[in-house]
């Protein structure tokens, strides 16, 4: 059976024609150098409710490091919150700043986000107030949220060890520490309880926050679209407190097999992205402690969120598997996924919360079978559509379902302004394009926010920077490339009310307003 929502206080996607927005957190205007859950978060849900739209899409939320670039996509934990997204502003309201300490914010640009630079004064800014918070009588829900967050022991300590070795990865940590062994980890436990206290506190904030974002957005009738990365990261505490669960050398502790995908039209090597794989099975059987992480982890995600789009879900059908010492993704081999009966195991927490299926790529029946299966919605991409023929799946006239959600780009996507003037855009792409839209090709953006929100697909969505028409300079992500990545912010004085009331007459048009 397809799963459905049970939830009666909510609206289901597949219930009627909707749009949003793809925005992430960190792209938002404000003061701090990158966007937080906070004021300019709550501006962010009005413009989006003015704009007459039903739904908020933004990437992970976990925590970020300049080892990887920053990317949402390689987190150091899969349930922890980005102590970055946290708003000063909150820290006040809990009297933990005063306005006075936010006085002296350096200058940070408002067209980018300057990581090493935000890093530097949100920490200073972080620990100034958890010595205010030590001083003060330990809340009641600061104590009820760290016995109830199970996931947050592994993470504060993975953290605070991370700190003290220097930021290597835990496989270069003891050998006692990074094997787990017991007597270590207490020793550990009660060497680095302040840090420990420290990085709970950061989660706390963290998750008053985001309860409160949440809330605001549902009072406002948004609904929130999270991002699942299916895998995790090597140097994560997923992964160092959750040893069984991954495919590692017995000796080195490091991934025997990592993920990403064969080679095709687009790289003669295909793409090696270095997670680890997971050991699905254990003598032949499913492995539960695998799927009860998975259980934890999607509860996780249904504390912050409505609907959740998971990468790469073909993944889960069947996967590509490359030998660790292998430097490209050449000699992989495809292995069988755990398929439906890993959904099914999910059943407890999927009928809560709904899911997208990112079903790009090399995408064979039996993974479109395993989606339909699941009755999950899967991805129109608009920027796909005009490559080939008038039987491309991507074109709105081939869509036959409305159980699909359509975008005209997602973050890997250059901007459509961009793909339209970029010169390696094949020619006969563009006139394609411009021939379906009856256009000269002058605001191809809206072009194609008309094509997506005119199409079947129950839900269109938009990231920010085609409905404001921006070029490739505020691309967010170059797939394969790891610097210039998650940088983009949108400066306030673009979200105009004339942008929005441009954006809610599209929408009300093509019957999606709430």
């Amino acid at each position: 059976m397809p799963f459905t929502t049970k939830r009666k206080d909510i609206t289901s996607i597949k219930d009627h024609r909707a749009s949003g927005i793809l925005m992430h957190i960190t792209s938002l205007p404000g003061p701090f150098g990158i966007g937080e859950a906070g004021p300019e978060a709550r501006a962010f849900i009005d413009f989006l409710k003015e704009a007459g739209q039903s739904y908020w899409q933004f990437l992970p939320l976990g925590p970020t490091s300049a080892a990887f670039g920053h990317s949402p996509y390689m987190c150091s934990s899969a349930f922890a919150g980005n102590p970055l997204l946290i708003s000063p502003d909150l820290l006040v309201d809990l009297g933990l700043l005063s306005r006075k300490d936010l006085e002296t914010t350096p200058g940070f640009s408002k067209y980018l986000v300057e990581f090493e630079k935000v890093v530097l004064f949100k920490r200073k800014l972080f620990h100034h107030a958890f010595r205010a918070f030590r001083s003060k009588v330990t809340p009641t829900d600061f104590e009820l949220f760290c016995h109830g967050a199970k996931w947050l022991e592994d993470f504060v300590l993975y953290q605070a060890l991370k700190e003290n070795f220097g930021g290597l990865p835990w496989q270069a940590w003891p050998r006692e520490l990074a094997s787990r062994d017991p007597q270590a980890l207490e020793e550990a436990k009660g060497r680095f309880k302040i840090q420990i206290q420290f990085h709970q506190f950061l989660q706390y904030c963290f998750d008053v926050q985001w309860k409160r974002f949440k809330k605001e957005a549902h009072e406002r009738g948004i609904r929130l679209i999270g991002d699942l990365p299916i895998y995790v990261a090597p140097d994560s505490a997923d992964v160092w407190a959750n040893q069984d669960c991954f495919l590692l050398d017995p000796d080195r502790l490091t991934p025997s097999f990592v993920a990403g995908v064969p080679p095709d039209y687009f790289s003669k090597t295909g793409q090696r992205w270095g997670n680890p794989i997971y050991r699905w099975s254990v003598n032949g059987q499913a492995n539960q402690a695998l799927y009860r992480w998975w259980l934890a982890r999607l509860k996780r995600l249904a504390e912050q969120v409505d609907v959740i789009r998971i990468d790469h879900f073909r993944g889960f059908e069947a996967y590509w598997s490359i030998p660790a010492s292998e430097k490209t993704a050449v000699n992989g081999k495809w292995i069988k996924g755990p398929g439906k009966n890993f959904f099914d195991a999910m059943a407890p927490v999927l009928k809560e919360l709904e899911v997208i299926a990112e079903d790009l790529g090399t995408i064979t029946p039996e993974v479109i079978r395993l989606r339909d299966e699941m009755g999950f919605p899967g991805m129109k991409v608009l920027q796909f559509a005009f490559d080939s023929d008038e039987k491309n799946l991507y074109l709105p006239h081939n869509y036959d379902t409305t159980n699909c959600v359509v975008y005209t780009g997602t973050h890997d996507n250059d901007t459509t302004v961009g793909w339209y003037l970029d010169p390696n855009t094949p020619p006969a792409a563009k006139a394609r394009a411009v021939r379906y839209a009856h256009s000269d090709g002058s605001a191809i953006h809206w072009d194609f926010v008309r094509m997506a929100l005119s199409s079947i697909a129950c839900l269109a969505v938009i990231p920010t920077q085609d409905i404001l028409g921006f070029g490739s300079d505020c691309r967010m992500n170059h797939p394969s490339t790891t610097k210039g990545n998650w940088i983009w912010r949108c400066a306030p004085e673009f979200l105009t009310d004339a942008v929005a009331a441009s954006l809610h007459d599209e929408t009300k048009f093509y019957a999606r307003t709430p």
